[in-house]
């Protein structure tokens, strides 16, 4: 007991200095809490981590770029954006991190992200390191030479800050096929060089098979471990998915082909509920919807008789097996992870970066529930995203065979490493303990080599 209190003792000690040097930074300080408060007990054990200071220099980007991208609209005014890339770590490989485009992006959003990705990277096995990057800009209801102006004015600037051996973007949520196309013609233009600079290409120009369904496929892959470990799986189970974007269509279709019934879908003005589930043949429409004609979920109502619309609410109490948050960062609160305890969830896989506040995290443990953080089971987009950084390096071009089954076994190999961290004296898994512990020492240890830096 006296030593659990010294623990805590230290990680509030810890975050509360890491708040005085990041005012303003709430998503920031709650992923260093979150991620402190499982690996403090471990790096107490081992002194070489604390006389380094790795955990103060882990939390502290290497770099952090914020620039203005100036662009023009079609009504021929002058428009105004902030653009940021946050370079947090490059131990082990060089920067690796999505770019999102939306109103929401701020500082310290993009600090939490990265931070995220350094240990998310890590636990994939593949060298690369953390970062992230992104803008205030909004590409809905712009039109497609309003999105390429933006694109061209941002990529103007991040170019001379990346490259296939220093830090290799990809896309993220309103960061598209559209938008790393419109980005990647201006690194091209600016450098006069084809290199594997961006990640989510193209098939014709570089890109990977099974990059757009990885995130979701790969989420669902670890899922099936964590039932396995547990003797179970997915026939006749039933699910809610948040959002229904990219992440959530790819989920969707795993838990199809596996033989659950997905109940929900949703996006930022509700959810649709379907008793009858989403096959797939709702699916590809949802698709077109989304992916197309940019719509909204709740169509899916008017187009599928006996669905309903819950207009403003999220899928969380909708009565599951399992609940699969796709949508964005703190999307189930205390409350809705309640209501999924009450309602006999056995398994909540994050899909979406740090969808799950505290609270609701404490709730899924305390239950028993089986809870896999979303740096664990939704790694599989970023491991892809270094599959492609792979083929580009060999000018090699894998079948979606090949890329799909290194994807699941990347996917086992990151559940066996949660496993071997995150196993309890009374043998249940926490899963998230173990995959922050597995992720920091792979990083930890590679900082050590490399010296004060």
């Amino acid at each position: 007991m006296a030593e659990c209190a010294c623990v805590q003792s230290k990680v509030k000690e810890f975050v509360a200095q890491v708040a005085a040097k990041n005012p303003g930074q709430p998503e920031f300080i709650q992923a260093v809490e979150e991620v402190i408060g499982s690996i403090m007990g471990y790096v107490l054990e081992h002194p070489q981590y604390q006389k380094a200071k790795i955990l103060e220099r882990m939390v502290e980007p290497e770099r952090v770029i914020m620039f203005r991208v100036p662009w023009v609209d079609d009504k021929g005014e002058l428009q105004i954006n902030r653009g940021y890339r946050i370079q947090m770590n490059s131990a082990i490989g060089p920067y690796k991190g999505g770019l999102r485009l939306h109103p929401s992006v701020n500082l310290g959003i993009l600090k939490f992200l990265a931070f995220e990705q350094v240990f998310k990277n890590s636990l994939t096995t593949l060298a690369m390191g953390g970062g992230k990057g992104g803008s205030d800009f909004d590409p809905k209801g712009k039109s497609d030479l309003e999105v390429m102006r933006f694109c061209q004015s941002f990529m103007t600037e991040l170019v001379r800050y990346i490259g296939p051996d220093v830090d290799v973007p990809a896309g993220d949520i309103g960061t598209g096929a559209r938008e790393i196309g419109f980005m990647y013609g201006q690194y091209r233009r600016m450098t006069g060089r084809f290199a594997g600079v961006l990640t989510g290409k193209g098939l014709e120009w570089g890109g990977s098979l099974i990059r757009p369904e990885a995130t979701g496929y790969g989420c669902v892959y670890f899922a099936k471990e964590m039932l396995a470990v547990r003797g179970d799986g997915f026939d006749g189970k039933t699910a809610t998915v948040s959002g229904s974007g990219n992440v959530a269509q790819y989920t969707v279709e795993k838990l199809n082909q596996y033989g659950a019934k997905v109940l929900t879908l949703s996006d930022s003005n509700g959810t649709i509920y379907d008793p009858a589930g989403v096959s797939q043949e709702k699916l590809e429409w949802v698709k077109d919807l989304k992916n197309v004609r940019r719509g909204r979920i709740s169509e899916y109502a008017d187009q599928f008789k006996g669905s309903q619309y819950l207009e403003g609410q999220r899928p969380w109490d909708v009565a599951c097996d399992l609940a699969f948050p796709c949508a964005t960062q703190n999307e189930v609160s205390a409350e809705n992870a309640q209501a999924l305890v009450n309602d006999g969830c056995k398994l909540v896989a994050e899909g979406a970066n740090m969808p799950t506040v505290p609270a609701g995290i404490e709730i899924f443990q305390k239950a028993g529930l089986a809870y896999a953080p979303g740096k664990a089971s939704n790694a599989g987009g970023v491991a892809t995203s270094g599959l492609e950084m792979c083929q580009n390096a060999g000018v090699l071009k894998w079948t979606a065979e090949d890329v799909d089954a290194k994807l699941h076994g990347i996917m086992i190999s990151i559940h066996e490493n949660c496993v071997k961290y995150g196993t309890q004296p009374d043998g249940s898994i926490d899963y998230m303990k173990g995959a922050n512990i597995a992720g920091f020492v792979k990083v930890a240890n590679a900082m050590l080599a490399q010296g004060v830096i």
